[in-house]
Parts: C-alpha cells; sequence; structure tokens
C-alpha cells in the first residue's frame, strides 16, 4: 500500500500560494491540504498597537491590573452567530453594533478585516466576497477578536453551521462548505511555548463525533494513526483552514492572553458569491 502523501499547508506568501496551486480553495475544501497561511500579512507592530486601543476602551483586561479569580476566560470583541444565533433579530441587532464599533476601532491603522477579505478575493478570483446577510440585506458580524486567558482551551472538534450548531434558518446555509480564517495578533507564550491549533487530517462524520462526544478522539486518532498538522503562527500571520476538519487549540498558558482575529467563511465550488461571519 503506498505511503499517503504528505499533507502540508500552502504558504508563505500570495504568490507561492497560486503558483502552487491553481485553486486553493477547492483544494482547501478537499482538505487535500491541512491549511493556506500568509505570512506576516499584517505589520506586527501594528497589532501591538491595536491591542492597546482594546485595552484603552475597555473591550479587554488591562494586564497590569489584578486579575478576579472569576475573570472569563475568554472576552470576544464582535458578534458570534455561535453564541447569539439562537435569536436571529438579537443576533442581527448585534451584529449591526459590531459594524458600528468597527467603522472607528482601526482608525490611523490598516484594517485587518479589509486585508483578509482581501486575500480571501485574491485565492478565489472568480468569486464575489462580501459579509454575510439575510435575504432583507441584514448584515452578520463580519468577523471577532477573541481573546483567551491562562487555561482557556478547545478540546477537539468542528466549527459547522448546520453539522454542529444545528442552525438551519439562516442564509449561510447554503454554502458546502465552512472555513475559517484566522489571524495572529498575539501569541501566549510560557517557557518558550506557545499555544497553536492542531489540524488533524480527518474530517467529520458521524462515527468521528462519537468520540469527539466522549473526549476520545487522542484514542481515536491515534487507532486510526491520523496526521496533523500544528499550526505555528507568529504575530501578523493569517491562516485559513476548513471547519470539517477535527481541531484543537490547548490550553493557554502564561499571564499574556492568546488573541486572534477570526472569521468563518461559506463556500461552494459552483457558487459564484463567498459570504464571511463570526
Amino acid at each position: 500500500m503506498p505511503a499517503p502523501k504528505s499533507w502540508e499547508p500552502l504558504g508563505p506568501n500570495l504568490k507561492a500560494i497560486l503558483a502552487a496551486e491553481e485553486d486553493p480553495l477547492l483544494a482547501l475544501s478537499e482538505a487535500c491540504i491541512p491549511a493556506i497561511i500568509c505570512r506576516r500579512a499584517y505589520p506586527p507592530a501594528q497589532c501591538q498597537g491595536l491591542i492597546t486601543r482594546f485595552i484603552e476602551r475597555g473591550l479587554m483586561r488591562d494586564p497590569d491590573e489584578e486579575v478576579d479569580e472569576e475573570a472569563p476566560k475568554r472576552i470576544d470583541i464582535g458578534t458570534s452567530l455561535g453564541n447569539k444565533g439562537r435569536d436571529q433579530e438579537a443576533f442581527l441587532d448585534h451584529a449591526a453594533g459590531t459594524h458600528k464599533l468597527f467603522e472607528t476601532l482601526f482608525a490611523g491603522y490598516d484594517n485587518p478585516i479589509d486585508l483578509m477579505y482581501n486575500v480571501l478575493s485574491d485565492l478565489a478570483d472568480d468569486k464575489q466576497v462580501m459579509v454575510a446577510r439575510e435575504p432583507d440585506g441584514r448584515r452578520y458580524g463580519p468577523a471577532i477578536f477573541r481573546v483567551h486567558y491562562g487555561g482557556h482551551t478547545y478540546r477537539p472538534h468542528i466549527d459547522h453551521v448546520t453539522l454542529r450548531e444545528k442552525r438551519f434558518d439562516y442564509a449561510v446555509t447554503r454554502f458546502e462548505h465552512q472555513f475559517a480564517g484566522v489571524f495572529c495578533f498575539q501569541n501566549a507564550i510560557f517557557e518558550g511555548r506557545s499555544t497553536q491549533a492542531i489540524l488533524h487530517r480527518c474530517l467529520w462524520t458521524s462515527d468521528v463525533q462519537d468520540a469527539i462526544t466522549t473526549n476520545t478522539f487522542p484514542d481515536y486518532a491515534q487507532n486510526h494513526e491520523i496526521d496533523h498538522y500544528r499550526v505555528d503562527l507568529e504575530q501578523g500571520d493569517l491562516y485559513f483552514f476548513n471547519t470539517r476538519l477535527i481541531h484543537e487549540v490547548p490550553p493557554v498558558e502564561g499571564d499574556a492572553p492568546r488573541i486572534v482575529l477570526a472569521t468563518f467563511i461559506g463556500y461552494s465550488p459552483d457558487d459564484p458569491e463567498i459570504y464571511v461571519w463570526s
């Protein structure tokens, strides 16, 4: 039996990505690659400047202040369909507030959301990339900052509007595939170790769900000799991956939070549009 092809991401920049793969998003949808990675897509100095702004505006905790033991392990700056989608009206109202917030949040800096959308457009030059919206024109949140503090973790899971969240009353359910886009704004580093996502070479099935539900996926992966890829990111790096791949993020260590700008992406090979939301 021949050895499986190596499972490596496309990168490190758009020129190299498009030279290596004619249709990178199709390759991502078929899990032929674990990820598409654009190194230094956003200036690290601007990442740091925006983090300072978040603290000054009270959007995240000041690292110099004493932390209450009951303080949340995760702070969101933006709107989450996963958290607010049970009430569509409340979700869309909150999303409108997020658009208002983002109108001024990046003043004086390059807009990282626009940059992410532009990279996505370059990866799919025959499709129109836009913020997800309902048929009446009301828009979802365009992206979300997630601030993860010490101890926060994501166990092996998938992200999917229908397969995981069981939501069938949103326009984004029309897409065959769901991706994520993630900008690294700050790594959580402790004793030289940084918290990085792990993508498993395993697309979701109902059999895999049993292992996820019972928290036995590590055993399942070992027994089935499932390969994985650790996405080592530096500040300013951007990557995209297929959210139907089983993925996880180990516990954050240290005092500095892990900060990312994240989106979900709806894609179908034959659909002329790509929807992006958070």
